[in-house]
């Protein structure tokens, strides 16, 4: 049997997922057939240039991106501002960055509690901006004494609720998988969807970050299939130093793409990044870049 270089690639990337997984995480299976997959650009806040939100958004609208992403922990503050900012234009808010206090799966209740009654706050903002999902971190470094199984069952009960919440708010929640110095807990994508499919619930996905991923797996096209069905959105930043895209020698997202067109994706890639030169001409090449690159995947 004759196999062209992508078939043979994308066998390559689902016989390493299935060698390196446990097997509750085999069953995830491309679509049959994937849709076609589509770069669609999202910016933080913090990231794209200008000095109010009326700015930044002109500016995004201008080069092509169709989102938005503030922070949660910001959202109360610019909310009215956002949404006056957006009447009129094609760019929407796309996914909201954290904005959690406490932690879900923290050894003391009241931390937990803390987490869970600030967190449907910031899904209830989102939802009412039209936003399509909040990023969640499970735990940051010292946040927990429980040990890895202890927390990660604790997650899968509590999560529920928090996706009964987000499903009524009309977004996703969503899992971000950290590399190892920033998180003891989740720092794999196929770990994240196989927590997506325990819950089983519609309101919970998870989502890819290829900074975090540089130093986490050893394929980012087999990372993202394995992410597959439950995939919904990325980050993206230079792989060596976290700046922007093309700044940092060598930056290629291509093997990143690939898995990405293989499982239809259909979400945001969003810029969470520093920078080391002038923001906009930053930004500018870093789109540049990133859609040569989209093409040649």
């Amino acid at each position: 049997m004759n196999l062209d270089r992508r078939k043979f690639l994308t066998l390559s990337a689902l016989t390493g997922i299935i060698s390196a997984t446990p097997s509750p995480v085999r069953a995830l299976t491309l679509p049959e057939p994937s849709p076609k997959a589509r770069l669609r650009l999202s910016c933080q806040d913090s990231v794209a240039p200008g000095k109010t939100i009326a700015e930044k958004l002109d500016f995004l609208e201008a080069n092509g991106f169709e989102a938005f992403e503030p922070h949660g922990k910001d959202l109360p503050n610019i909310a009215d501002e956002l949404q006056k900012a957006l009447q009129g234009r094609k760019i929407k808010v796309g996914v909201v960055c954290g904005g959690m206090q406490g932690c879900l799966i923290s050894d003391q209740e009241e931390e937990r509690r803390k987490g869970m009654e600030s967190l449907k706050e910031v899904l209830t903002a989102a939802g009412a901006l039209g936003a399509t999902g909040v990023i969640m971190v499970p735990a940051r470094p010292n946040q927990t004494k429980l040990g890895h199984w202890e927390a990660r069952e604790l997650l899968v009960k509590v999560l529920p609720e928090l996706c009964d919440h987000a499903q009524k708010a009309g977004l996703h929640l969503l899992l971000e998988p950290l590399n190892r110095r920033e998180c003891h807990f989740l720092r794999q994508v196929a770990d994240g969807a196989a927590i997506c499919r325990d819950v089983d619930h519609p309101g919970i996905r998870v989502m890819g970050d290829f900074w975090h991923m540089t130093w986490e797996e050893t394929s980012d096209m087999a990372a993202f299939i394995a992410g597959g069905q439950y995939l919904r959105h990325v980050h993206i930043a230079s792989r060596k130093n976290r700046k922007m895209p093309g700044e940092d020698a060598g930056d290629n997202y291509v093997d990143g793409f690939k898995g990405l067109k293989l499982i239809g994706y259909q979400d945001f890639i969003s810029f969470e990044c520093g920078l080391k030169g002038e923001r906009s001409n930053a930004l500018i090449a870093a789109v540049k870049l990133l859609r040569e690159q989209w093409e040649s995947a």
